[in-house]
């Protein structure tokens, strides 16, 4: 159920029933010379819309705006993390005045975590909904890419918007000892320029839209599969 395509009086029926509502959150930013900026936000719509059609969720309109300094001086047009969380926040209170009780906030960009991890314990002391926050890639096994093979496959699946001539290989990971690794993802983390150079955390070169298809598939009923355990109040509450 898209809550945007629908009247008043639809979305009054629902809230009369034990609704669960979808907020996707992504980002505008730069994804090297090949993706367009609304990367983020295009995968994390998609994903919920998924996860929303499988299981009979309201979905909300995605926040594309989120916390990208990082990127800078790539393009990025951000917001700072008490901006997001507080926005965030407004919207869950709103909800909550709506009847909406339970609510899923869908991440779809990695400098967001900070701004919305504390979100279900704020919310808990002013409402009684429930909140869970789930960032998509923990759902896939493939290690996490920005602009890499995941991310490329991904938009060719669900996208036109893909220039693959242009793709080229960045900083890629694997051959990279752990704990060089882990300094090189804290520093990216401050200036993503700093480590990739061309804005590239991946390599998209040999990305396909049948990988993307797949590695779609594995998210979607992993990530349907957590939230209705956790609604059901058997799984976890917080998926970090």
């Amino acid at each position: 159920m898209i809550a945007r395509d629908l009247t008043n009086t639809d979305i009054l029926k629902l809230t009369k029933k034990d609704t669960v509502a979808i907020i996707p959150v992504g980002s505008i930013e730069q994804h090297g010379p090949h993706l367009p900026i609304s990367t983020d936000a295009d995968i994390v719509a998609h994903i919920a819309k998924q996860v929303a059609q499988r299981n009979g969720f309201l979905l909300l309109p995605t926040i594309e705006y989120g916390v990208s300094h990082e990127h800078h001086p790539f393009f990025n047009m951000s917001v700072s993390s008490p901006i997001l969380e507080k926005i965030l926040i407004e919207l869950c209170i709103s909800l909550s005045k709506n009847n909406i009780k339970k609510v899923i906030i869908i991440n779809g960009h990695h400098g967001n975590q900070n701004a919305l991890k504390k979100i279900p314990g704020k919310i808990s002391k002013i409402t009684r909904q429930r909140v869970f926050i789930y960032s998509y890639w923990h759902f896939m096994k493939r290690k996490f890419d920005h602009a890499g093979f995941v991310e490329t496959s991904i938009m060719l699946a669900i996208s036109n918007k893909v220039s693959m001539h242009k793709a080229e290989k960045g900083l890629v990971p694997e051959n990279i000892p752990v704990n060089d690794l882990k300094k090189l993802s804290k520093k990216a983390n401050k200036s993503f320029i700093s480590v990739t150079k061309n804005g590239i955390w991946g390599d998209p070169t040999t990305a396909t839209a049948r990988a993307g298809k797949t590695i779609l598939k594995e998210i979607t009923s992993n990530l349907s599969k957590e939230s209705q355990t956790c609604l059901t109040g058997a799984g976890r509450k917080f998926h970090q």
